[in-house]
């Protein structure tokens, strides 16, 4: 959408006075609106709406509310999976066929209606775009050239997804439960397709509408996106044509916030609903307000530093070890983290099948020391780290920084916004990154596949987990993980993670910090607000004002 367009769309949204204030930049608010949500949120991370491109945390919360799925993550089990579009479901004997029937009378926003062919043309456009998330979908032996056969509508109301392997069903719809799986309005995407001339990275002719769906929007969600200005806010309308029950309120406005204290003080003013990115102090400082509570969430997310092991020095077994000896858990633990997060240091989240719940390391200097100089670095070394501007990440960087420094290695930080970093991380430019990686899907397999495994370590590599972001090459780990995605056996197959979580502790360029616990502040007014396990469990079609 050209820029132009997108201010005269702006400017006939914000016309009314009430919702021009919420959106407002400058420190003078007005009250939010009754029919409206405000929420004060970090989200310089979003690079697209796309659902077949988009794969950043906030930009999951948005498509959560906006789009629907064939099936969803079942919130009060979150071992199963329960209908969304689709209304029943049957596996095949020999476990490779899965088939969906949609529930009738379905459409979309635009009011076109719901068909199979539209989730066969959704699972189509992410597997030939290839974009960032389309593995969760080539994984089962899918690609450009056979997706149509293997994601294929049988009638209207009837689709079919064949996978190459007899897998745990759970797994198989765990991952149709994960974002990529959005379902769009092919009828209004084929609209907005461009032609585009066939190349090594993508051989067909049409760009399948991802110009278009980077600030469109083609879903059937409770919401509806209404806009997105990069840096600046994302608003969602309620969506009439939705076939559940109807979001309570008219719209919901994320409004981009860097700060703690920014979203602390505009919460106490009424100037926003609900503040995202509380830090510690800023918690305790409205836990005596009346008029303001909190919630909280675990979320399967976990915090992390990584070493890019392009860079021949951190690429010494000695070296990625000194660093996980160089943070100090218990300060950040007690500072920093506290109450927002839980030290923990494997990359399986609390909860999850096989999850090993070891922390190992300490901070300890003389220890790191040690190992750099059996590295050949007794004088230690120079390095960047890439920082996402804002807390806690810049205070957990600066505090690496000064203990790093206690054993002469010297980190110069490099700030910078979400999407920067992140398009710096996913290129493979980085010397170390630090970050947070979200579960994709709720099953082991999500973050074991990113961590430790790595098909295809060149720069061409098509399957870019965190392993080939800092281009790890781990044959023999890709391997295991892969057996451990076929055991059948659940006791058998949670040792296998166990297994694979040990090793990435002892050997791997990840130091992992902590697991999230997600706090929001929240007014009194609300009724409602709830936070799910993951950043696309975050509905908000429930909430309600007073």
């Amino acid at each position: 959408m050209k820029m132009e367009q997108f201010a005269f769309k702006s400017r006939v949204w914000l016309a009314g006075a009430a919702l021009a204030a919420a959106l407002a930049a400058s420190p003078a608010f007005a009250v939010t609106p009754a029919d409206t949500l405000v929420e004060g949120f970090a989200i310089d991370d979003i690079i697209s709406m796309d659902p077949a491109e988009a794969f950043e945390l906030s930009t999951a919360e948005v498509t959560g509310n906006t789009y629907d799925l064939l099936v969803r993550l079942d919130l009060n089990d979150t071992s199963k999976v329960k209908g969304d579009l689709a209304e029943s479901w049957t596996v095949s004997d020999d476990g490779l066929t899965y088939t969906f029937k949609l529930k009738p009378g379905l459409k979309f926003a635009s009011g076109n209606p719901i068909t199979a062919a539209d989730v066969a043309y959704s699972f189509e456009r992410a597997v030939k775009l290839d974009l960032s998330p389309a593995f969760i979908i080539d994984q089962f032996g899918i690609n450009g050239d056979n997706v149509t056969e293997k994601a294929k509508a049988i009638d209207d109301t009837t689709f079919q997804f064949t996978v190459d392997k007899s897998y745990a069903p759970s797994f198989v719809l765990n991952c149709l439960s994960s974002t990529v799986g959005s379902v769009v309005d092919s009828k209004l995407v084929k609209e907005h397709a461009k032609a585009v001339t066939p190349s090594d990275d993508h051989k067909w002719d049409n760009d399948f509408g991802n110009a278009w769906l980077k600030t469109g929007y083609a879903g059937s969600g409770p919401f509806k996106l209404r806009e997105w200005r990069a840096n600046e806010a994302v608003v969602m309308e309620r969506n009439d044509n939705y076939w559940g029950d109807k979001p309570k309120l008219a719209r919901v406005i994320y409004r981009h916030m860097k700060e703690s204290s920014a979203q602390r003080l505009a919460l106490q003013n009424g100037d926003i609903d609900v503040a995202r990115n509380l830090e510690p102090n800023d918690l305790n400082a409205i836990a005596g307000d009346s008029n303001l509570t909190t919630t909280s969430a675990p979320k399967g997310t976990v915090w992390y530093i990584s070493l890019n092991q392009k860079n021949e020095t951190l690429a010494k077994p000695e070296v990625r070890q000194a660093f996980k000896y160089l943070i100090d858990y218990d300060a950040l633990g007690s500072t920093l983290l506290k109450g927002i997060g839980e030290i923990h240091q494997t990359f399986l989240p609390k909860g999850d099948l096989g999850e090993l719940d070891e922390n190992p390391y300490k901070l300890d200097v003389a220890k790191a020391k040690e190992l750099l100089e059996k590295a050949g670095l007794k004088d230690g070394f120079k390095v960047t780290m890439d920082v996402r501007v804002g807390q806690p990440t810049t205070g957990m960087a600066e505090s690496i920084q000064q203990t790093a420094a206690q054993a002469g290695v010297k980190i110069e930080i490099i700030p910078g916004d979400g999407k920067q970093t992140l398009t710096k991380y996913r290129a493979r430019n980085h010397d170390i990154y630090i970050g947070q990686w979200g579960q994709d899907y709720f099953d082991p397999n999500s973050n074991a596949q990113t961590f430790a495994s790595n098909p295809d370590n060149s720069d061409d590599g098509k399957v870019a987990t965190l392993a080939w972001r800092n281009a790890w090459d781990i044959p023999d780990l890709t391997k295991q993980t892969e057996a451990a995605l076929l055991e059948k056996d659940s006791a058998k197959r949670a040792d296998m993670y166990k297994e694979l979580q040990q090793k990435v502790l002892d050997t791997s360029p990840f130091a992992i910090i902590y697991q999230q616990i997600e706090v929001a502040g929240i007014s009194s007014k609300l009724q409602g607000f709830k936070l799910g396990p993951s950043f696309d469990t975050n509905f908000v079609s429930e909430v309600s004002k007073e």
